[in-house]
């Protein structure tokens, strides 16, 4: 048996024996791997280094502290969330206990990817763990110390039956696509997502598919450019590019595009000094095919500013593009780079024109001070998330659903969204083994009279509050023992 086949059988047997239903259980496994954030800050730290040329406080901000916030958040709302929900009902089931009760799916596929590898492969294993599910964890080969790390130290404190580490590359996950799963986490590129997609189909298992795109970002000439530009800076070459949800390119009129290169210029002079290869918070490109592919698509663009590079060390300097045409190269796929490209247009129509020609993206983003350009473009678009005058921060807020639409993906999670996402749902009802004459109207022969009851008593009382409706319980209550008195005589 191969060891992504062990790896399923393990976890399946572990979730069957009920360990990882009790609440108190999953709590102390995020207890644990919260212990795992504070006391492994180093290797996580070093491995991200070797990978990713991250610094320690970079790994802090954008990977382990919004992990930390994550556990303490399911930790503190976990009996919430586990338990059974009331819903609203009519009168027919007034007297009958229904709810809504969260029980875990089973067995989850998480397969994580390399640009915060920490971040994306977690994230959803502490959803899973919350919900109550076994899950196996495939990190992202391509960032091979991390890879190798999370391998180490995750069974070192979480579950390591409940929880397996599978590390290796394509044919390790065809392998594990070929298992029975409950549910398939999938973070990368839409093009794997379809490939995920096909082998879940084969058991008809869901799949939540976290992927990315091309996220618009539209500059209104009259906001404050230098704030915009600032921002937006931030958000493009955090990671040097590689992050899902960063401004892809920027959209403006052409009598601003001068001014929006200079602002973006200075940003990235202040943020990443003189000399970004010497500056320890810019990062590198993952490996030299990246490297390569970012770039070539350059070549039929202008540069601007930035363009310094060394193949050797997989550094690429923040780079800028002006006037890109539409069909240039850098605008045939998602950049996942450093590179900045800016495409004239007339104004907010062609812009949200635009947008809505090519593929629904992760994130959306619009600067401007008013509040009717800021409406038009979230209500005549549409994207996985919408923000106003920032780049990135929507990914730290628990309360907000974070995902795809279209091709940028499908489902989402973060906090209680994780939850859910990786929960089943079970509707429940409970009724008594009394007021049978109640059910009179329901069982054959069906006659006008009873149909009249069941219209009134499903679509006439809506409007009622608690008490009219308690008072038409009553009345129904007293039908219905004259009609069982009736049928027992």
């Amino acid at each position: 048996m191969a060891k992504e086949q062990q790896a399923v059988a393990q976890a399946r047997k572990a979730f069957e024996t009920g360990r990882s239903r009790p609440l108190e259980y999953r709590i102390l496994q995020l207890k644990n791997l919260q212990r795992l954030f504070a006391e492994r800050q180093k290797e996580i730290s070093d491995a991200i280094k070797k990978d990713l040329n991250k610094s320690e406080m970079g790994v802090q901000l954008y990977e382990t502290l919004g992990l930390e916030g994550e556990i303490n958040l399911a930790i503190r709302k976990l009996k919430e969330w586990a338990a059974p929900r009331p819903v609203e009902k009519n009168l027919l089931i007034l007297s009958d206990t229904v709810y809504i009760q969260p029980e875990p799916l089973g067995v989850v596929l998480i397969i994580g990817a390399w640009n915060y590898p920490w971040g994306v492969t977690v994230q959803p294993l502490i959803g899973a763990i919350a919900a109550g599910n076994a899950a196996v964890v495939k990190p992202s080969e391509v960032c091979v110390h991390t890879s190798k790390v999370m391998e180490e130290l995750l069974p070192l404190y979480i579950d390591k039956e409940l929880y397996p580490v599978v590390t290796g590359g394509v044919p390790e996950t065809q392998e594990l696509l070929r298992q029975r799963f409950d549910h398939i986490f999938y973070t990368g590129n839409s093009m794997v997502g379809k490939v995920i997609m096909e082998a879940a189909a084969k058991h008809l298992t869901p799949v939540t598919l976290e992927l990315g795109g091309k996220s618009p970002c539209y500059i209104d000439k009259n906001c404050d450019i230098s704030i915009a530009c600032r921002r937006i800076t931030w958000g493009k070459y955090t990671n040097c590019g590689q992050t899902c949800i960063a401004p892809d390119y920027i959209l403006c009129e052409p009598s601003i595009q001068d001014r929006v290169i200079e602002e973006i210029k200075k940003s990235i002079k202040d943020f990443y000094t003189e000399n970004p290869k010497t500056c320890p918070d810019y990062g590198r490109i993952i490996n030299q095919r990246h490297f390569k592919r970012i770039m070539a698509l350059v070549e039929d663009s202008t540069v601007a500013a930035g363009g310094d590079n060394d193949e050797s060390d997989s550094f690429i300097a923040p780079i800028i593009l002006r006037d890109v045409k539409p069909e240039a190269k850098v605008m045939q796929e998602e950049i996942f780079g450093p590179l900045l490209p800016i495409l004239p247009v007339s104004g907010l129509d062609e812009a949200i024109k635009f947008i809505n020609k090519g593929e629904k993206p992760l994130a959306l983003y619009v600067f401007s001070g008013d509040e009717k350009v800021i409406n038009r473009m979230r209500d005549e678009t549409s994207s996985g998330g919408f923000l106003a005058n920032d780049c990135l921060v929507h990914y730290s807020v628990a309360s907000l659903p974070f995902g795809g639409v279209g091709n940028s993906g499908m489902g989402c999670y973060h906090g209680k969204f994780s939850f859910d996402q990786l929960s089943h749902l079970r509707g429940c009802l409970i009724k008594k083994l009394n007021m049978e004459g109640v059910n009179n109207m329901r069982y054959p022969p069906h006659t006008p009279k009873k149909l009249g009851w069941v219209r009134f008593l499903f679509l006439k009382t809506d409007g009622l509050g608690w008490v009219g409706k308690m008072v038409l319980l009553a009345l129904l209550a007293v039908v219905a023992a004259v009609v069982l008195q009736k049928y027992l005589h």
